[in-house]
C-alpha cells in the first residue's frame, strides 16, 4: 500500500508540479531536489494510485492508444493497416521506477540475437522505457545516474521514441512519458543537458513549524499502524484531487492566454536572463494547466507568478560573482514585473 498523494503535509509546491504535470505532461518532466525524508519518493510513487486510467489496446506491450497513428507500436501499426479490430481496457497509468544500477538492456530492451539469427524472428523483450510508455518514468537519486543511461534519455525524451539496434537488427517501439527525478544536491549536481529536459523543478525543505512535524509524524504514525483504515478515511480526498486532474484535462484546451500575459512571461525571462525560448514556452504551459485546475477560463498574471519559481530556477547561468540562489533570483524578478 502507498501513502495518499492528498495526506502529504506541506511541500504544496511539489505537489502543484506533479499535478500541472499530471493535467498537460506536455510541460516537460518534474524534478524534486532537496533534502532527505521530505516526501520526494513518497509524493511521486503515490501519483499512481492517484491518476484516472487510460484507455490502450489489450495484448500490446506499449499500452498504445487506440486512437494511436504515428505514435503507435509495429504491432498495433499493422493491426490498424490490416483493419483488424483491436479490443481494449481501461488500464492504470504506468509510473515505472527506474534503478541507478539497471543495465542498459534492462532499461531499453534486449534483442535475442541468437533466435533472431537461427529462426529468422525479430524477439524482443520490452525494457523499462516501454512500460513507461504513456506514463511517468521515475529515478530516484537522478544526479546519481550513469553517464551512458543520461545520454539515453536525452535521446528518448527529445524524440518520444525508443531505438534499439544490434548486429544489424533494428527494433523501434513509442516512449513517451513524463520524466520525474528526485535527489539530494549535496550528493551531486545533474548534467545540464538533462536538466534542461526538466520542465519544472521544485526545492523540498525539511519543515520547520512545530505543528507541521508534529503533523508529519502522526499521519505517518496512523498509515503504517493501519493502512488500510488511514486509506479509507483519506478516500475522499484522494477522489476530490483525482476529479480535479479529470477535470483540469478536459478544460484546460479552452484555456485562453492573452498577448499581455505572453509578454510578462518574456519580460521575466529576458530579465532573468534565460537561454532560449523553452523558459517562455514552459511557463506558459504550467501556467495554462494550473489555471486549468482551478477552473479558470483564462491565465492570469497570478497563474504565472506562481509557476515561475517551477519553470524557471533551473534555466538561470550561473553568475560565479553572485552568490543569490537562483529562488531568489527568480522571487525578485516576479515581484519586481509581476507585484505581489
Amino acid at each position: 500500500m502507498v501513502f495518499p498523494f492528498s495526506a502529504i503535509v506541506g511541500q504544496d509546491e511539489m505537489k502543484l508540479a506533479i499535478l500541472i504535470a499530471a493535467v498537460d505532461p506536455g510541460v516537460g518532466g518534474v524534478l524534486v531536489f532537496g533534502d532527505r525524508g521530505t516526501g520526494k519518493s513518497t509524493a511521486v510513487r503515490a501519483l499512481a494510485a492517484l491518476l484516472p486510467k487510460m484507455r490502450a489496446v489489450i495484448g500490446c506491450a506499449y499500452h498504445c492508444a487506440p486512437d494511436a497513428s504515428g505514435a503507435a507500436c509495429e504491432h498495433c501499426a499493422a493491426q490498424k493497416q490490416e483493419g483488424k479490430a483491436r479490443r481494449t481496457a481501461l488500464v492504470p497509468v504506468p509510473v515505472v521506477d527506474l534503478p541507478l544500477g539497471a543495465t542498459e538492456d534492462r532499461v531499453v530492451g534486449a534483442l535475442d540475437l541468437e533466435r533472431a539469427l537461427s529462426q529468422g524472428v525479430k524477439a524482443f523483450e520490452p525494457g523499462l522505457l516501454a512500460r513507461a510508455n504513456r506514463g511517468f518514468l521515475y529515478i530516484d537519486e537522478v544526479n546519481l545516474l550513469e553517464d551512458h543511461l543520461v545520454d539515453l534519455l536525452i535521446d528518448v525524451a527529445s524524440s518520444g521514441e525508443n531505438v534499439l539496434e544490434r548486429e544489424g537488427l533494428s527494433v523501434r517501439h513509442p516512449a513517451r512519458f513524463v520524466l520525474v527525478g528526485s535527489g539530494n544536491p549535496e550528493e551531486g549536481e545533474l548534467r545540464p543537458q538533462l536538466l534542461d529536459r526538466f520542465g519544472l523543478s521544485v526545492e523540498v525543505t525539511t519543515p520547520r513549524e512545530l505543528a507541521a512535524r508534529v503533523e508529519v509524524i502522526k499521519r505517518r504514525d496512523a498509515f503504517d499502524h493501519d493502512p488500510a483504515a488511514f486509506l479509507r478515511k483519506w478516500a475522499p480526498e484522494e477522489a476530490r484531487v483525482r476529479r480535479r486532474i479529470v477535470d483540469g484535462r478536459a478544460r484546460i484546451g479552452q484555456v485562453s492566454v492573452s498577448d499581455a500575459v505572453l509578454e510578462c512571461a518574456a519580460r521575466l525571462c529576458i530579465s532573468l536572463g534565460t537561454d532560449g525560448l523553452r523558459g517562455e514556452l514552459t511557463l506558459i504551459r504550467a501556467a495554462r494547466a494550473m489555471a486549468a485546475l482551478e477552473g479558470d477560463e483564462a491565465v492570469a498574471i497570478s497563474h504565472l507568478r506562481r509557476v515561475a519559481p517551477s519553470a524557471l530556477r533551473h534555466r538561470l547561468r550561473r553568475n560565479p560573482l553572485d552568490e543569490t540562489g537562483s529562488t531568489v533570483r527568480v522571487g525578485k524578478a516576479v515581484e519586481e514585473l509581476l507585484g505581489l
